[in-house]
């Protein structure tokens, strides 16, 4: 795979209370990715930034919520979520900025 498109697939990891109960629970980290991107993009990805092995990830497209605009209806746009599942004993420190 390009190495270039691996490092624009990847575009942050996703902070919220339902990743770290998954991140605790399940061993996995959860990231917000490119709308284009597939498992195995996103695998090697993983695995090229935090030097970390992935066992699985799993993907999942999030709908963009409606919103009112004054009096105009809109809405946000459609996004995508990966959910990576890291072997046993490994670990991504965000608060470092790299890999535990």
């Amino acid at each position: 795979m390009n190495q270039q498109r691996l490092m624009q697939v990847l575009l942050a990891p996703q902070i919220s209370e339902k990743a770290t109960y998954v991140a605790d629970k399940n061993e996995q980290v959860v990231f917000r990715v490119a709308s284009d991107a597939t498992k195995p993009e996103v695998k090697a990805a993983v695995e090229l930034l935090f030097k970390v092995s992935v066992e699985s990830v799993q993907i999942t497209n999030v709908k963009g919520k409606q919103k009112k605009f004054g009096r105009f209806m809109g809405s946000r746009r459609n996004w995508k979520k990966a959910y990576v599942c890291l072997k046993a004993g490994q670990e991504i420190n965000f608060v470092d900025g790299g890999a535990a």
